[in-house]
């Protein structure tokens, strides 16, 4: 006996009635099948990238943050005296409120020459400040050798210091600071 190309389908009236079959009917059915799932995998991927590439730190490697309001502060300046063994630096950084209070911190690598690193922080416990640009000044302190190298951190991130030397006969306690640019 041959094989069949027909089904029976029943009708309401009970009546058989033969019916072709469709190869191709079942060919696209599978290959629409096999592409609604490759769209729906392709969705999870752009998703996965997309969620993976707003994870990455920026060039810097420096996690973006919107809100930081000392994201302004890029660099330090700052005028260098060295008297008596005593490296000492003075300088002010723009803060955004007159409610932030600077605090300074120096950090002494034991070696040769010696590598010193001030910390930078600051404290605001205010509610509310007005926001208006006020200078906040520093003055920092370390014994070291004359070769000693500087570094700065503000608020834990590293911050380019802009040292300046002071002119010959000028203290710490009177300095003034005038930068350009």
């Amino acid at each position: 006996m041959e094989p069949n190309n027909t089904d029976y389908n029943v009708s309401e009236e009970n009546s058989f009635k033969k019916m072709p079959k469709h190869k191709n009917g079942n060919k696209a059915a599978m290959i629409a099948i096999i592409l609604f799932v490759i769209v729906i995998a392709g969705m999870f991927v752009f998703a996965f990238l997309k969620q993976n590439n707003t994870n990455q730190p920026t060039e810097n490697n420096q996690e973006q943050t919107d809100n930081d309001p000392y994201a302004g502060i890029e660099r330090i300046d700052a005028k260098h005296f060295y008297i008596d063994g005593v490296h000492t630096l003075v300088g002010e950084i723009a803060m955004p409120t007159p409610c932030d209070l600077l605090n300074s911190k120096v950090l002494i690598a034991e070696s040769y020459p010696e590598q010193i690193t001030i910390d930078f922080t600051v404290i605001n416990e205010a509610d509310n400040c007005a926001q208006v640009v006020t200078p906040q000044r520093f003055k920092v302190s370390a014994e070291a050798s004359p070769e000693a190298s500087f570094k700065a951190l503000f608020m834990g991130r590293p911050v380019p210091l802009n040292i300046i030397e002071a002119e010959p006969g000028e203290t710490p306690d009177d300095f003034e600071l005038y930068i350009k640019g």
